[in-house]
């Protein structure tokens, strides 16, 4: 019996990402497999610690342990409040120092090159490079310069990268979206101006990607901070139920697709 190739788009969100974790576990436990990942900003990092070969454990561990000085490289503000140095160092240690090309499961990290406003999509290289780009939050991290691109964030181009997985060759793309617009929220620092600006930018933008998706879960992570790394447990939680929510419907999904391929 034919089996369809499965991609999962995991999309931007700050700390609201680690919700994808709780997605991966479930699927993981549910023998859904995970043929190829595509990832904008903190998609793209869990996604990398994942196709590296992490198992969910491990990665519950390290989000557990997860503090904002692991990435805090304070900077004299030119281009960024924070070098990104710290966070670099911090991918390669935990991806083992991989290419893209070289990790256990297919995955393209989805950057933005600032001068030529377009996305970069990354397939080979070393992941470090391609995710310090693709969580280059425009304003607050120093962007990453490669190849003379000026690359940042991927949520800014492409916050659920749905088109990319498409593109790696997923016969069914299951998007994760972690980035909703937090109502009434807080505006107190330079940090909040900035990350809820840009949730609010692409919130129009990730209804189409919900269209070209097969299947869009979206984690109840609106309550939760994007840039406080707290209530790690619950964001995780969070993606465990969205997942489990949506567990009859990502079987409909792939049963559908091999009936109607075994009849050809």
């Amino acid at each position: 019996m034919t089996e369809p190739k499965i991609g999962l788009a995991l999309g931007s969100g700050g700390a609201r990402g680690f919700a994808h974790l709780g997605v991966l576990k479930i699927l993981e436990e549910e023998g859904i497999p995970v043929h190829m990942i595509a990832g904008s900003s903190m998609g793209a990092l869990v996604g990398s610690f994942y196709a590296a070969g992490l198992d969910i454990k491990m990665l519950y561990q390290i989000a557990a342990a997860f503090k904002r000085n692991y990435y805090l490289d304070l900077t004299i503000p030119k281009m960024g409040f924070i070098a990104g140095e710290k966070v670099k160092g911090l991918i390669r240690a935990f991806t083992k120092g991989y290419n893209i090309e070289d990790l256990k499961i297919p995955l393209a990290v989805v950057a933005t090159d600032l001068s030529k406003g377009e996305k970069v999509i990354f397939t080979k290289g070393p992941v470090a490079e391609a995710v310090r780009a693709s969580i280059a939050i425009p304003g607050i991290f120093v962007p990453e310069i490669i190849g003379g691109r000026v690359l940042v964030d991927g949520g800014v181009a492409d916050r659920v990268p749905v088109s990319v997985a498409r593109d790696m060759g997923a016969d069914l793309v299951l998007s994760v979206d972690v980035s909703v617009v937090k109502r009434q929220a807080a505006i107190t620092s330079i940090f909040d101006v900035i990350l809820q600006s840009l949730d609010i930018m692409q919130e129009e933008l990730v209804r189409h990607r919900a269209a070209a998706s097969d299947l869009m879960m979206r984690p109840q992570v609106e309550k939760f901070s994007s840039r406080a790394f707290t209530n790690i447990q619950e964001i995780i939680a969070s993606g465990e139920a969205e997942a489990r929510r949506h567990l009859p419907a990502i079987h409909e999904l792939i049963d559908k697709w091999k009936e109607s391929h075994d009849e050809k």
